[in-house]
């Protein structure tokens, strides 16, 4: 399933900002980065609950705001992008490192 996963953190202090970086990197194990807080996913249903569970330990509720969007299969048919775009899929493309 794909999963739009959207942040925002508040970094006006020092444990919002270190708040921000883990989020973003536990974010980037599971998907790729489309816009500066937004992650596409594309996990299993036990990948998602792994990884809404890390997210939800990092954030403070109380300062910021974490949104999961489940998106409709087939993702072209729902998904409308307009300039600068380079989506990995990696079920159907080499993955390189």
């Amino acid at each position: 399933m794909w999963v739009v996963v959207c942040y925002d953190v508040n970094t006006e202090t020092k444990a919002g900002r270190r708040r921000l970086r883990r989020v973003a990197q536990a974010c980037k194990n599971y998907g790729q980065r489309v816009q500066k807080s937004v992650f596409e996913c594309q996990v299993n249903e036990m990948k998602f609950e792994d990884l809404r569970r890390k997210l939800l330990r990092e954030i403070d509720k109380a300062l910021d705001n974490l949104r999961f969007y489940r998106l409709t299969e087939p993702r072209e048919n729902h998904v409308e992008t307009h300039g600068l775009t380079r989506t990995i899929f990696f079920d159907e493309e080499p993955l390189i490192v």
